[in-house]
């Protein structure tokens, strides 16, 4: 594989670093986990992407999250049979091919278009008010 296959809509596995544990000082994602691809962006010094945690944790009401429903944790390579959500309040941001943490290796899956765009549409709409954890420097 190549970092060509990381594009919007795929499900990869990624040590995402919480905002919670970026506040506390963290620096290093506790465990890899599935993660969306939100928008990828090219960049002279590195196509910049940005990643959506995917948990088994129901979030708070709250929170600008959505259940995934279970056609799509199948399209996406995710347990069907699991209650799991996208939680898209919060994002890490990381550069392709300079990552210390993204590896050239294949997606699990994939989201579709008819689920994934509605919900990145918002995402831009709302960007400013969510949380970034930059994952370079």
């Amino acid at each position: 594989m190549s970092y060509d296959d990381i594009r919007t809509a795929t499900v990869i596995r990624y040590p995402y670093l919480w905002a919670r544990q970026a506040r506390a000082g963290e620096t290093e994602g506790r465990k890899e986990r599935p993660v969306a691809v939100g928008v990828r962006v090219v960049r002279a010094d590195g196509d910049l992407v940005l990643f959506f945690p995917i948990t088994t944790k129901e979030p708070e009401k709250a929170r600008f999250a959505v259940e995934i429903p279970a056609i799509e944790r199948r399209r996406a390579g995710l347990d069907a049979d699991r209650r799991l959500w996208i939680i898209l309040d919060e994002f890490n941001s990381d550069l392709v091919g300079k990552s210390f943490y993204l590896e050239p290796e294949p997606p699990i899956g994939r989201f579709s278009k008819a689920f994934f765009l509605p919900l990145l549409r918002e995402f831009i709409v709302r960007r400013k008010a969510f949380i970034e954890v930059i994952r370079f420097r």
